[in-house]
This record gives C-alpha cells, sequence and structure tokens, in this order.
C-alpha cells in the first residue's frame, strides 16, 4: 500500500508541478487527481498534455492513483430527467477516456442525489439502467468505474450497495470505500468485508458521532485497526488516499497518521 491524498482537498491555486513537489516534500507517494471546469486536468485536456502529465508524475516518483469526476454540471445518473442522465452519461465517458489517458486505472464518481420528485425505487433503476449502458466503454477502455456512498440518502448500506453493484455486473463498475462515510450509520470494515471484491480504491477520514465532526486521522470513531484488517483479508494493496483537508489536519500529519495506521 502507499500513502496517497485526493486533490478534492490540496489547494486548487496549486500547478501539476507544486501539486507533485508538494506531495512528495508532505511524505506522500501517491494522488488521486481531479477533473475541473478549470485547472490542470479538465475534460478537453489534450491527449498530448495527459501523456506529459503521466510522465511527469512518474518522474517524479508520484503514482496517479485514481481520478475523481467534479465539473459541472454535477453528474445525476439518479435523476428522473432524461436530458440530466444523458448529459450525466456524455460527460462521465468524457471522463473515462481523460483517465484512461492518464494511464489511471479507476475513475471515480457520485451518483446523483434523492428528492422529492426522485422517488428510491426510480432512482435505482435510472443509476443501474445508465451504469450498465456505461458498462462496454468502461470495458472497452479498460477503466474503472468507482461509485462513493456520499450522504445522499441513496444505497445507505452495505448488502443494498452489493445488491446493486451485483445487479450493475460488470467487474470494471465498483465501490470507492471511504472510511469516514459511514461512520453516522454503521462501521466501516463491515463494508469492506461485504463489498469485497467490489473496492476498487480507498479514501481515508475519520469522524466523530458525538459531535457529527470530521476529525484527524485515528481522533474519531473509525476503528483503523479493524479496517485495515479487514483490507488485508481482501487483498488490497492500492493506495490509501487521505481526504483529510488541511483544516482539519497539516498534510504532513496525515500522511504520518496515514503511515501509522497501515503499520496497525
Amino acid at each position: 500500500m502507499k500513502v496517497g491524498i485526493t486533490c478534492i482537498v490540496t489547494p486548487v491555486e496549486w500547478s501539476f508541478d507544486e501539486l507533485l513537489g508538494n506531495c512528495s516534500r508532505l511524505g506522500y507517494e501517491a494522488v488521486e487527481l481531479v477533473i475541473r471546469d478549470e485547472g490542470p486536468l479538465t475534460l478537453d485536456t489534450e491527449a498530448s498534455r495527459l501523456t506529459a502529465l503521466a510522465s511527469q508524475a512518474q518522474a517524479a516518483g508520484i503514482e496517479l492513483a485514481s481520478v475523481a469526476l467534479l465539473c459541472s454540471p454535477r453528474i445525476d445518473i439518479m435523476s428522473n430527467d432524461w436530458n440530466v442522465r444523458q448529459t450525466s452519461l456524455g460527460t462521465i465517458e468524457r471522463g473515462l477516456r481523460v483517465t484512461q489517458g492518464l494511464g489511471v486505472d479507476t475513475m471515480l464518481i457520485t451518483p446523483g442525489s434523492l428528492g422529492p420528485d426522485c422517488h428510491y425505487d426510480d432512482a435505482y433503476f435510472n443509476a443501474l439502467t445508465a451504469l450498465r449502458k456505461l458498462a462496454p466503454t468502461a470495458e472497452q477502455i479498460g477503466v474503472n468505474i468507482a461509485i462513493e456512498y456520499v450522504w445522499n440518502w441513496f444505497l445507505v448500506s452495505p448488502l443494498e450497495y452489493r445488491r446493486f453493484l451485483d445487479d450493475v455486473d460488470c467487474p470494471l463498475i465498483g465501490f470507492y470505500f471511504d472510511t469516514g462515510n459511514m461512520v453516522i450509520q454503521g462501521y466501516p470494515e463491515q463494508w469492506v468485508k461485504i463489498l469485497g471484491r467490489h473496492i476498487k480504491k480507498v479514501h481515508f477520514k475519520d469522524f466523530r458521532r458525538s459531535d457529527y465532526s470530521w476529525q484527524p486521522l485515528t481522533k474519531g470513531d473509525v476503528d483503523f485497526p479493524a479496517v485495515m484488517s479487514a483490507l488485508r483479508k481482501l487483498g488490497y494493496d492500492g493506495a490509501l488516499l487521505s481526504e483529510v483537508d488541511a483544516g482539519t489536519a497539516p498534510f504532513e500529519e496525515t500522511a504520518q497518521a496515514i503511515r501509522q495506521i497501515m503499520e496497525m
């Protein structure tokens, strides 16, 4: 495993050069890049530039572990609006090709959110149908789509998430495990056991139930020894990517905390 960080929490002002230099200096070995509307990586980044970015990271000794799709309009494959779903599908397909151009094997998405006009069963059907449409593209170019559980009132248990991914029935469409996101409703290590082979990548965060707050790693209610035991039993050997922002804990301290967790 490697100590990593997602660019979801790094300053958007950092250039790609600064990102690589700062990650190395702060003790990180892997990064998750983010596709945004502006910045070093967008949906319109040319293939030659993607190759150059990948080569630059390799020369710096930094693994490009995954890519998060966070551009606008926001992805919503659960929506009852056909146009919204079609736009989302197009954006995801473009993101997959950017990810492929970087030589990265996994792209993170969130599926959208429930609302008063989008009932749970409709959202399930819409998201399932959309992901089945995306499966051939993912398989053709060899890039995983990893769906993260977020507080969107959808697929709120590991059993339900496993059933959903079993229904999608594509080995390249799986789960993005985040240690902090399910603490308010359960135990992260149980998600690892139950989701098993569906897990593609891992975010590290920590959360404290008593005051509903994000915490530095090991200072909240995540049982990291249990999480690490479950990941090892699964055979996971990818990067452990911090999503702890600098306001919660300094980046260097978080890198040190991940190293300590890896020894648990």
